[in-house]
């Protein structure tokens, strides 16, 4: 690889690590566009599987921040993990039957869509002690397995870990505050992505080594993204509108210059 290249697949694996360490999620549906645009991988289906590893490698080290401040929801994300892995299982194997045109197309559209979802106001009152117990089960399964295998079926189809859409599901099925969300999501993003991952991997559709730039990038920006999160806890709102008008911003490029 060139230099430029080099540097570009690790500044780009700083960049995901940095918003999964923020935000918990939001890293993965720019790791394709990173891939594609910034570090040059040609092939969109390679883009996909490289970006699949990288995520789960970068959402685990993630994951052990947040753990450790005791922000993640273990049977909740369960739940939602095993339900969102039997869903990325069937959307990798549609996705890479695909035209690659094609499911840029789409994969631009969903971060429109996605972008625009997370700029409405939520409605539902704050939860912080749900817990899924036998007595909250009824309640919660009903919610928390079919928004994971949809979540699940956009992770896999797109190759993205889908923590974008894990905070907002979890959220929607369990009311839990958005810092508690993000912690537990980063479970289920590590899962999907492994899932993802496994498939396009066995298929050769990943590309080991700028998956190692991508991580070693990852890490670093992981550390930098879990401090700032501390830092940026007050303006979440903020935060969160900004990264939504990030998101509205790629998806319409990659939109247009896919047609």
């Amino acid at each position: 690889m060139a230099t430029a290249a080099i540097l570009a697949a690790l500044a780009s694996g700083g960049v995901i690590g940095l918003i999964l360490g923020v935000v918990g999620g939001g890293g993965s549906i720019l790791a394709v566009p990173l891939l594609i645009y910034v570090v040059g991988v040609g092939s969109p289906h390679a883009a996909i599987g490289t970006a699949a590893v990288a995520v789960t490698v970068n959402a685990l080290a993630s994951l052990i921040g947040h753990a450790r401040a005791g922000r993640v929801k273990w049977r909740c994300a369960g739940v939602f993990a095993v339900s969102g892995m039997i869903g990325a299982a069937l959307g990798a194997e549609l996705g890479k039957a695909l035209d690659g045109k094609r499911l840029l197309v789409l994969f631009g559209l969903l971060m429109i869509g996605v972008g625009l979802s997370m700029l409405r106001k939520r409605r539902t009152a704050d939860a912080p002690d749900v817990r899924l117990t036998r007595d909250s089960a009824a309640t919660l399964l009903p919610r928390l397995v079919p928004i994971g295998l949809g979540v699940g079926l956009a992770a896999g189809f797109f190759g993205i870990g889908g923590g974008f859409l894990i905070v907002p599901g979890l959220i929607l099925a369990t009311a839990m505050p958005l810092p508690f969300a993000i912690g537990t999501s980063l479970v289920v993003v590590s899962a999907l992505g492994l899932t993802t991952a496994t498939s396009y991997a066995v298929s050769g559709l990943v590309n080991w080594g700028v998956t190692g730039l991508l991580v070693a990038g990852g890490v670093i920006g992981t550390i930098g993204g879990i401090a700032l999160g501390r830092v940026l806890e007050t303006r979440k709102g903020l935060l969160e509108r900004g990264f939504a008008a990030v998101v509205i911003a790629i998806g319409t490029y990659i939109t247009a210059s896919s047609i």
